[in-house]
């Protein structure tokens, strides 16, 4: 029993260490002659923030590997987009040439992992302190704070666009599209609505083993 728990604990600081590495790289190449400083604060921001989050509460509510594995995407999302800017991301200036698009789209994909992954670590709390009972009312009510995410963010993309002129429209990143706010929301609406109909077992059966196994929590 003893080997099987140091085994467990060894995985789990392989897979912290490796967590760490992905994260910590990522974000050291983002910040190298990015587009413009004040663009890439903003945009890597909410990465730190939620990376500082993740280390004060590490020990007292380690997540799942799903929770953690889709938050380091979601981080590194970010950095790119921070390195950039989200409307000038190459592979999706070579989508937008390739399909005829008339406009690069790397921002909708953060707005639609904006919707995915706070959909599975608000699952994860609510479900792990059992907030909610029934599964309907869990899901109407993941969804809806994922949209109310969205909707402050696009709050706070307002606020950068009035104070302060030279970052607003690399930040916005709306290229001339008169309802990329709505788009924004709805992309959101749908990472949520795909993250708890295809991940919503994966991510009970990772909650019923239990935490502490996964990266980067508590070893």
């Amino acid at each position: 029993m003893s080997q099987k728990i140091n085994v467990h604990k060894e995985e789990a600081l392989l897979m912290r260490n490796l967590w760490l590495m992905i994260f910590f790289v990522t974000l050291i190449w983002s910040g190298i002659q990015p587009k413009d400083y004040p663009t890439w604060l903003l945009e890597v921001l909410p990465a730190l923030i939620g990376f500082a989050v993740m280390a004060a509460t590490r020990r007292k509510f380690p997540m799942t590997r799903l929770a953690y594995v889709l938050i380091l995407f979601h981080c590194v999302v970010l950095m790119v987009g921070g390195h950039y800017t989200y409307a000038e991301v190459p592979l999706f200036d070579w989508i937008r040439d390739w399909f005829n698009l008339e406009r690069n789209n790397y921002d909708k994909l953060g707005h639609f992992m904006q919707g995915f992954v706070p959909a599975i670590i608000t699952r994860e709390i609510l479900v792990r302190n059992a907030i909610v009972a029934g599964r309907g009312w869990l899901v109407f009510i993941i969804v809806c704070v994922c949209l109310a995410i969205s909707a402050f963010y696009e709050l706070i993309e307002w606020w950068v666009a009035i104070f302060s002129a030279e970052a607003a429209e690399a930040f916005l990143g709306t290229q001339g599209y008169v309802w990329d706010t709505q788009s924004d929301m709805m992309f959101a609406l749908i990472g949520a609505a795909l993250a708890l109909l295809f991940l919503s077992g994966l991510h009970d059966r990772q909650i019923n083993r239990g935490v502490g196994r996964g990266m980067p929590g508590a070893v």
